[in-house]
């Protein structure tokens, strides 16, 4: 207390200059309409002045919020399309795109998704890999698929508390199921070029494709459904072995400005990996 009456005693020709000048613009504003309007006038400024930015720096973060909503919505819509068109192929009796369905009991889609950001991202190493800020704690395990708005990025690898490594789709360590037409299969493999392309092999010969049609996942494994965009088809050239066919595949997917993605969950994966393992040991 001592040491702010000190300041006051200090301070006390600055102090009575400034009520002062309080008590002469109050004099002025009260006792001259010219003078109270253009005080007025300035403050209307400065208020609106004041008021727009807010309005722009709220609008900013409010948009951030939107598009988080939108991309949550996003997924979902895209998750009702590929059960959409799981149930269109069982009623069809196209067993080469349905996956999961039991005639005994109503149909379920078994996947969902959980959105996540990408916090570290590489693109032009011989092998990249993708860091997202979700984890076990929220849901995450490894062998999950991740896509985006886009088409698909990659599978889950390594997973700890709050943050997930995904192997990226342009990285030769990671081999995919890709599906031309829902008619002819290969496998999906990056050569360590160009980032916007890789390589559909192991294409039947006879396989009826055009440039610009769209590759997609097979479904073919417990870690995609199937449907999911990879890209287009760009160019062509026949393998060493005669019978298959190599394509070029443009990427969907822009690795370079990738932000946010949605880690697939498949609620069946255990059940469908167990018995496939089961299935494999009783031919050893």
């Amino acid at each position: 207390m001592r040491q702010l009456l000190d300041f006051l005693v200090r301070k006390r020709h600055w102090i009575l200059f400034i009520l002062l000048e309080i008590l002469s613009l109050m004099l002025i504003y009260q006792n001259n309409a010219y003078q109270r309007s253009v005080i007025i006038s300035s403050a209307n400024i400065v208020t609106g002045s004041i008021a727009s930015a807010s309005g722009f720096f709220t609008s900013y973060f409010g948009l951030r919020s939107e598009n988080q909503e939108l991309l949550e919505h996003n997924g979902q819509l895209e998750m009702q399309v590929l059960a959409l068109q799981n149930e269109l192929a069982v009623l069809t009796g196209d067993s080469t795109k349905f996956t999961g369905y039991s005639p005994d009991q109503d149909y379920i889609f078994s996947y969902d998704f959980i959105r996540a950001s990408v916090v570290n991202n590489s693109v032009t190493n011989l092998a990249n890999y993708i860091t997202i800020n979700k984890g076990r704690k929220d849901g995450i395990q490894p062998d999950m698929g991740v896509v985006s708005d886009q088409g698909v990025v990659g599978i889950v690898s390594n997973v700890s508390d709050h943050y997930a490594v995904i192997i990226s789709l342009l990285n030769p360590k990671l081999r995919l199921s890709g599906l031309i037409k829902g008619n002819f299969f290969g496998s999906i493999n990056w050569n360590g070029r160009n980032p916007c392309y890789v390589n559909l092999d192991e294409v039947a010969r006879h396989a009826d494709f055009q440039r610009g049609d769209t590759v997609v996942t097979s479904g073919y494994s417990s870690i995609f459904p199937a449907g999911i965009v990879i890209g287009t088809i760009s160019d062509s050239r026949r393998q060493q072995d005669d019978n298959f066919l190599s394509l070029e595949v443009e990427l969907a997917t822009d690795f370079y400005s990738l932000k946010n993605v949605r880690v697939i969950r498949n609620f069946n994966q255990s059940e469908q990996l167990k018995i496939e393992q089961e299935a494999k040991g009783n031919d050893s």
